[in-house]
């Protein structure tokens, strides 16, 4: 489980990464959701992995 964990972080990191660079490519005129979404759930997935260490 803590490394189901530990994938969903890194591959919610990267789409956060994704979503804002998309976000700045188009000069924020798109939703910031797009890199707030995923970041919400790469902190959820990396407090569940830091928790059940």
């Amino acid at each position: 489980m803590k490394r189901v964990a530990l994938l969903l972080s890194i591959v919610f990191i990267i789409l956060t990464f994704s979503g804002a660079g998309y976000v700045l490519f188009n000069q924020g005129r798109v939703n910031a959701g797009y890199a707030v979404v995923p970041m919400i759930f790469a902190l959820a997935s990396i407090s569940f992995y830091r928790q059940s260490k």
